[in-house]
């Protein structure tokens, strides 16, 4: 099989897994509208319209965390992505990719894609609605939005790929996404203004590549950004290729066992 053969098969393999993954589809969907409710309705009524508007840059609290919210879906499901690495380990369908007379390189990144193109997916499904849910928000910000957000994908599947590529424990894998996902999340800005932090927290938000992704979309959604966004787009492709990189690298000498 030729490389765009090859690049194909794997795009859609993860597609399909995704969409026969009902379960998965839900989960991914249900819990950030849920963390977006309860955390965004109670701090939107106890800030209050006037005082929300003035920490917010100008827009009420439920309008700056709805692109943060798309944001985290995007994150999450791309990084835990990588988890499918070691089920075809378990079931042998890796093995038959690395004997396989074609390239790794390309079906790394078919891998990487399909998956990023299911995360894209939900994170547009939750951005549906949020502008059920939240008024104001720029409508003709979506697709930059989610243009990032394929980035952003690409950036934390090629992270999820390379950290699983080493790994044989399904359960160790997660638990290592769960030290990972949190504060990465949290210290994004994702829920509150990185503008109004002490200089030396500042620091820390910038060395998180999430922020990038979180601002950026804040920006295109509401008009409202913390870092110049050619810093953001431009911070965001660098990574997305660092990261890409990287797991093509380490997959590329994986091993039979």
């Amino acid at each position: 099989m030729n490389e765009g053969g090859i690049l194909l098969a794997m795009t859609y393999r993860q597609l399909k897994r995704y969409f026969r993954a009902k379960s998965r589809l839900i989960g991914t969907i249900v819990n950030p509208l849920i963390f977006f409710l309860f955390l965004g309705m109670g701090w939107s009524f106890s800030l209050g319209g006037g005082l929300s508007k003035q920490l917010f840059g100008g827009i009420d609290y439920l309008a700056f965390l709805a692109p943060g919210i798309t944001v985290m879906t995007i994150f999450t499901s791309s990084l835990v992505g990588g988890i499918s690495v070691i089920w075809d380990k378990e079931f042998g369908f890796l093995k038959e990719v690395l004997v396989a007379p074609a390239s790794r390189t390309y079906a790394i990144i078919g891998r990487a894609f399909g998956d990023s193109l299911t995360s894209v997916l939900q994170g547009a499904i939750v951005l549906c609605m949020m502008y059920l849910l939240v008024p104001g928000l720029k409508l003709e910000g979506s697709l930059p939005a989610l243009a990032l957000g394929l980035v952003t994908a690409l950036s934390f599947n090629g992270l999820g790929i390379a950290i699983a590529s080493k790994m044989r424990s399904p359960e160790g894998f997660q638990l290592i996404m769960s030290l990972i996902t949190l504060p990465l999340i949290f210290l994004s800005g994702a829920f509150y203004p990185i503008d109004r932090l002490p200089s030396a927290a500042k620091i820390i938000f910038y060395m998180n590549p999430l922020t990038f992704a979180v601002d950026s979309t804040r920006y295109f959604l509401t008009g409202v950004n913390s870092i110049p966004l050619i810093a953001d787009i431009s911070a965001l492709i660098i990574l997305c290729i660092g990261f890409i990189t990287v797991s093509v690298r380490i997959f590329e000498r994986s091993t039979i066992e």
